[in-house]
């Protein structure tokens, strides 16, 4: 067998995303060489948002079938699969769905979360994120219990339902799409006795593995759909964050993947467990013995889709970055307040400084990310997370050079832009460890670097005093904790 890191071998990397599923077909130097997305429907309707499981498997299907399309059978090596965090779907004994998909942001559980964090409260302290959220998986499953009449079903995560169909079979999930379903990181089992006082039935909930395990193989009836080769190693995979997190190459202690979207979420590495007294910050066990920790910010790109819709973003940026303005504009997203780097609920948006005009109002946005980013930073090295070293940004706001430069200048940090940094992508990365590369070394073979940007001094020393006078509105209106200030005061006083 060729080398698994050699330009001959294909590694293949399965994401369900929220819009769409995407497969991508990986060399072993990193060289892509295709891709291939279906979309995907969801209903939302309130707090609800729900999609079709069948759609994940037949647009998954689909996608990986175009990506293979006259890539040589024999030399692909292994396949992963990635999906949103925390989304759910109970299915019969023959991996056929129940219900439909509760999606990652789905909020109907609300009022069973103060009886799961009672019940776990032991559990969730020791496992460093206090409490869980609505949306998180473990309430959802109680709403599903005590809403449908299944006696013989089980909960599968979104990953799930995709490995039974390439396997034929069900087969284990992986621990960091059963984290937010209360898995024990640590202990490395379910809490048996604290599912069991929330009246989880025994055997509904899978067995599990550390991800980048080899859980199968594909079998020939996905094979069939898929055009992966049968007999092709499928490997444990990740949720999102973390796939997109191993597609940058993110992985050495203190090294952190920021990715950009409409809102704002960190994965970070770090050798030991990271325990967050706010609550607001949790980590995933990666593959080895590393942890990852994250969070996920309700702030980000998605402000200038509600301020500026339909407007020429390139042209915008332009015009704004010719303003040297400072006012910062708190980028808030939606109406369900702040969750990273502090918990506010009732956090709204707010502009600090004077904006004249659509070019600085656009500026203050994307100095206002740039702004929560440093303070996310901030959190992070006041709660004891490693936060020096490599730095890489990903998502759609990466696209925007100025905004990175912009960032890299209030950071005071240099940043570096992978060539290919995508979910699929950290998937195709994590296959790769079925043919024995361990996962770092799979990464720096196989993850690019596109271009790094150094800060300019000058500009960072401008932009400090927005950036301290933004933490201190913050304080002023209640939403973050003094401390957290004081601390993000210092740092930027050094």
């Amino acid at each position: 067998m060729p080398d698994a890191l050699s330009a001959d071998a294909v590694h293949v990397g399965l994401d369900l995303g929220t819009q769409s599923a995407r497969a991508v077909a990986v060399d072993g130097t990193g060289r892509l060489l295709a891709a291939a997305s279906r979309p995907l429907a969801g209903r939302r309707d309130g707090p609800r948002h729900e999609q079709d499981p069948g759609q994940w498997w037949t647009a998954l299907a689909g996608a990986c079938r175009e990506a293979l399309t006259g890539i040589d059978p024999d030399r692909v090596r292994g396949v992963a699969v990635d999906a949103t965090s925390g989304t759910v779907v109970l299915a019969d004994r023959h991996g056929t769905p129940l219900t439909p998909g509760l999606m990652y942001d789905d909020g109907r559980a609300r009022a069973y979360t103060a009886r799961v964090n009672t019940t776990g409260a032991t559990v969730w302290q020791e496992l460093g994120y206090r409490t869980m959220q609505p949306s998180w998986a473990l309430p959802k499953l109680l709403w599903l219990l005590d809403n449908t009449d299944f006696p013989d079903a089980r909960l599968l995560h979104q990953a799930d339902l995709i490995t039974w169909r390439l396997a034929g079979h069900q087969v284990a999930a992986d621990a960091s799409h059963a984290l937010k379903t209360g898995y024990h990181l640590v202990d490395e089992r379910w809490p048996d006795d604290e599912l069991a006082a929330l009246g989880v039935p025994a055997g509904l909930l899978p067995d599990v593995v550390r991800p980048g395990t080899v859980i199968g193989t594909v079998c020939a009836a996905a094979a069939a759909a898929t055009s992966l080769p049968a007999g092709t190693p499928l490997v444990a995979g990740m949720t999102d964050g973390c796939a997109a997190q191993i597609g940058a190459g993110a992985l050495t202690p203190g090294a952190w993947n920021s990715v950009l979207g409409t809102t704002l979420v960190f994965k970070g590495a770090s050798p030991r467990l990271v325990r967050d007294p706010g609550g607001v910050v949790y980590c995933h066990r990666g593959p080895g013995g590393t942890w990852l920790p994250g969070g996920a910010s309700s702030s980000g790109a998605g402000i200038l889709t509600r301020r500026f819709p339909g407007a020429d973003l390139e042209a915008l940026t332009a015009r704004a970055a010719a303003t040297g303005a400072t006012a910062v504009a708190y980028p808030l997203t939606g109406a369900g307040g702040e969750r990273f780097p502090f918990r506010a609920p009732d956090a709204t948006p707010f502009v600090l400084g004077d904006v004249s005009g659509d070019a600085e109002e656009f500026h203050a946005c994307l100095l206002g990310v740039a702004c929560v980013e440093r303070l996310c930073f901030d959190y992070l090295d006041h709660i004891g997370a490693p936060v020096d070293g490599p730095l890489t940004l990903t998502g759609g706001g990466a696209r925007n050079r100025y905004w990175s430069q912009l960032r890299a200048d209030v950071l005071g940090r240099t940043v570096a832009l992978p060539e290919h940094a995508e979910s699929a992508t950290g998937m195709a990365v994590l296959a790769a460890t079925a043919s024995g590369a361990t996962l770092e070394r799979a990464a720096a073979a196989m993850v690019r670097v596109r271009e790094e940007l150094h800060p300019d001094p000058s500009a960072t020393a401008r932009l400090t005093p927005a950036y301290r006078d933004f933490a201190d509105e913050l304080t002023r209106r209640g939403w973050l904790d003094p401390a957290v200030a004081a601390h993000a005061r210092r740092k930027a006083e050094q």
